[in-house]
Parts: structure tokens; C-alpha cells; sequence
């Protein structure tokens, strides 16, 4: 699948390492879903629903696969759309949401401002993003806490949290 670039694993125990305390009930958005990685773990660590974007079929198919095949098909609703597409779907907002958009591409700085001025984020909500390295922490809303950020390889990662509304 074209750009499909998995979490590193050790970025992804270093990230549910930050969100331990924080996930257990709640309800979370993997906006670019991929091979579902990110997602399958918060079900994993006590999510209770994670919402899967990814606008390829054959990736969307697996995962939807993937869901059955560890009993969470329950849990785990895979959305086959684009995450621009999806942002201007009805808003139901988010406890936790994982950004982690292809590389070589100014994702971040086109999805962050859409997710947030849409309300998809509770008051008190994170938000996991990931970039290449180079690019550095990425620009959040005033609005918004840095609590973690941290490189590994090529790989940027960051932790934030939504502070109430703008």
C-alpha cells in the first residue's frame, strides 16, 4: 500500500508508556489508520472505541479483518474515506486522537487546525503526532499543552493536550 509506514515499535511502547494512565474508557480517532497499529493497541490498553480512517481498500479491508479476527469488531469501526472527507462528517468528539499522516507531506499543519476548529477533541483531550524528524514539533493551537516530544531515527513524535476551546 503507497505510503503505508507503520509506527516503529519502540516510538509506539514509548507512546502507550505516555497515554497508560489515560486510556482506559475512552473514546479514540486514528485519523490515519494504516496498518491499524496505533488504534489496535489503545483497544488493546482499555479503549473503549477506536474510530479507523483510511481511505485505501486494500489497507481498510485488512484491518477491518484484523478487528475480527482479535474479537474487538465491537470496539473498532473502520471508516474506508480520506481524513479531510471525514472531518467534515457530523462531529462527535474524541478523547484521544492519533495523527500519523504519510511522510513527505505538510499533513500535520493542514489537519491539526481542521481538527480542532471542528470540536473533534473533548476539553482535557490528546493528541499523538508524528512527522519525520526533520520537520520538528509541529505548530499546535495556543490553545493546546506540549507535554511530550521526543525523536527516534526519523521519526518525530509528540504528545498534546487540548486546554478547553480557543
Amino acid at each position: 500500500m503507497p505510503g503505508l509506514r507503520p509506527t516503529p515499535d519502540r516510538v509506539r511502547e514509548t507512546v502507550f508508556n505516555w497515554l497508560q494512565h489515560s486510556l482506559q474508557g475512552t473514546r479514540c480517532l486514528d485519523l490515519f489508520a494504516g496498518s491499524g497499529a496505533l488504534g489496535l493497541e489503545a483497544l488493546s490498553r482499555g479503549a473503549a472505541e477506536v474510530v479507523f480512517i483510511e481511505q485505501f481498500p486494500a489497507a481498510s479491508r485488512t484491518l477491518q479483518e484484523q478487528l475480527v479476527r482479535l474479537g474487538a469488531a465491537g470496539k473498532g469501526r473502520v471508516m474506508e474515506m480520506g481524513a479531510a472527507r471525514f472531518l467534515r462528517t457530523p462531529v462527535k468528539p474524541f478523547d484521544i486522537a492519533f495523527l500519523d499522516p504519510p511522510f513527505g507531506q505538510d499533513a500535520l499543519a493542514e489537519y491539526i487546525p481542521m481538527l480542532d476548529s471542528s470540536g473533534w477533541l473533548k476539553a482535557g483531550g490528546l493528541v499523538y503526532l508524528e512527522n519525520e524528524r526533520i520537520a520538528g514539533v509541529p505548530t499546535i493551537p495556543a490553545h493546546w499543552e506540549l507535554l511530550k516530544s521526543k525523536s527516534a531515527g526519523e521519526v518525530g513524535y509528540h504528545l498534546a493536550r487540548v486546554n478547553g476551546r480557543k
